[in-house]
């Protein structure tokens, strides 16, 4: 467990190995709070992508750009699809291959969800994580959760809670304590077009050369 700093901040940490955990900042999450969790890669801030609100609060706690999108992780394939328009093979194909993983597929958003969600081309960013607090925590909003990192905006991600109480600080209603994180890089992030073509946003965990040797697969 990580030895916390301030004894302000302690009351808000959880242990999010524990049922009790994840139902805490569950609950925390479907009253349009905040909370802070671990994920394969870093730290995350998640939120309910259902609310408004919630995306609004995330967008102030970082002093990040508005127009900036907010990625999603999913509990599972069906509520990662389901908030896009289309499915390019592509992308299906790397989703069985990498998923769960830190893999972050930008599809053509479906008509109806938040502007905060959806970048500049119009897609969607999401990703099934691995860690198991993650994807519960997904599932326990209706199976999407926010998945920005929980740093300010132009900081380095955090790998340690303490990293991300001292920049979020009591902005957080919940802190979930899942350690030190080891990862050297974020998800990797492919952007597909409507037309199935696509490009990498964003080099990460997963090298361009993984990504290529998958689709060679299929073809």
């Amino acid at each position: 467990m990580v030895i916390r700093d301030s004894p302000e901040l302690s009351a808000n940490c959880v242990d999010p190995v524990s049922p009790e955990g994840i139902a805490e900042a569950a609950a925390a999450l479907r009253t349009g709070q905040l909370v802070v969790y671990p994920t394969e890669t870093f730290y995350a801030i998640g939120a309910d992508p259902r609310q408004p609100n919630a995306l609004a609060a995330i967008v102030r706690v970082k002093g990040r750009e508005p127009d900036k999108p907010i990625a999603l992780i999913a509990s599972d394939t069906a509520s990662a699809f389901a908030i896009a328009r289309e499915i390019p093979a592509d992308a299906r194909l790397l989703a069985e291959t990498f998923w769960p993983g830190a893999l972050t597929l930008v599809l053509p958003a479906r008509a109806g969800l938040n502007e905060a969600l959806i970048g500049p081309s119009g897609g969607i960013g999401v990703r099934i994580s691995p860690h198991p607090a993650a994807r519960a925590l997904a599932l326990a909003v209706g199976g999407l959760l926010t998945a920005t990192s929980a740093n300010l905006s132009g900081q380095p991600p955090a790998r340690t809670l303490q990293e991300a109480q001292q920049s979020l600080r009591e902005q957080i209603s919940v802190y979930l304590d899942g350690g030190v994180l080891s990862s050297d890089a974020p998800s990797t992030v492919v952007e597909f077009a409507e037309d199935g073509s696509f490009r990498i946003v964003r080099p990460g965990v997963i090298g361009h050369n993984e990504i290529a040797a998958a689709l060679r697969k299929r073809r």
